[in-house]
């Protein structure tokens, strides 16, 4: 008898533990955004509640209540290199994301600590790195399972967006990417390669810099190691400056090293640069502006 009591008492266990070990789907699973800005890396972490047949904003979520910013714990969002929003510092790090809904603005808050509950009981003031406000738009569409993502990227800034229901709510980040990449040509040319030469004169063409600064490192790129794409991007800095007759050149001999690597899309982009130029002086070239020293010379 007492055999049969332990074993049925074992079997009771065993059951438990098979059904704690059972598995359901989330109501508002989780999600992870990962998003390259610039030289910056941005995550995102999140839960995405879904509307179903609710009201959201006003009711579900009140207005002027501090929010986590989904479902379950709060969201929270890092930057791999230090940043700007809402025009001031944010250093490299990870944040907890809290707003407070409204009905034409909503208050976005940074918050340092990660372990607080959502929202943060207390609220503890020195933990609030930064507030700020932003508008809040109504769409004519219904987002139904909450989403964030990260839009209107450009080398230097890119919009963090919310939404759900039929509200859009966003803040822009500025990524600094310019300074880090100025950082890193002003180190990597104090030793440069052919190749930093080109990147660097083409990141200068990308931002409309110092053309004649980008043209100068150019040429020393191909100086070093002529190649058919480097040379397209001095013919073209020629051209920008007005320096037809370099960049008529430049093209030919780009397009002469794309032919015999069979290249076609360069052949076509250097014969249209050569016809560009000769357009604009009447067939003649003309080349009004030398190129001159500007802004600081990398070392060769």
């Amino acid at each position: 008898m007492k055999r049969q009591i332990i074993t049925l008492s074992a079997l009771v266990l065993l059951s438990g533990g098979v059904f704690g070990q059972i598995k359901t789907p989330s109501p508002s699973p989780t999600c992870t955004v990962k998003q390259s800005v610039g030289l910056t890396e941005v995550e995102i972490e999140y839960s995405r509640p879904s509307v179903k047949d609710r009201k959201i904003f006003g009711d579900l979520v009140p207005f002027g209540e501090m929010w986590r910013t989904g479902a379950n714990s709060s969201t929270k969002i890092s930057f791999s290199t230090d940043v700007k929003v809402a025009g001031k510092d944010v250093k490299a790090g990870k944040y907890a994301l809290f707003t407070l809904p409204g009905v034409d603005t909503w208050t976005v808050i940074f918050y340092k600590d990660l372990t607080a509950s959502a929202p943060p009981d207390p609220y503890k003031q020195e933990d609030e790195l930064l507030r700020f406000t932003v508008p809040s738009k109504k769409v004519d569409y219904k987002m139904e399972s909450m989403l964030i993502s990260l839009n209107n990227l450009r080398n230097n800034t890119a919009t963090v967006e919310m939404y759900w229901e039929n509200t859009v709510v966003g803040f822009d980040v500025d990524f600094k990417t310019d300074a880090l990449v100025q950082a890193g040509i002003d180190k990597v040319l104090n030793g440069p390669s052919a190749d930093d030469y080109y990147r660097s004169a083409r990141y200068y063409n990308e931002e409309k810099k110092d053309l004649v600064q980008a043209l100068s490192w150019v040429r020393k790129s191909n100086d070093m190691e002529p190649r058919y794409w480097r040379l397209y991007l001095q013919a073209d800095l020629e051209a920008q400056l007005m320096q037809y007759d370099a960049a008529i050149a430049s093209a030919e001999r780009s397009k002469t090293l794309a032919q015999a690597d069979n290249d076609m899309t360069y052949v076509r982009r250097n014969e249209k640069l050569i016809a560009d130029c000769k357009a604009k002086t009447g067939g003649k070239g003309n080349e009004p502006n030398k190129i001159k020293p500007a802004g600081t010379a990398p070392k060769s």
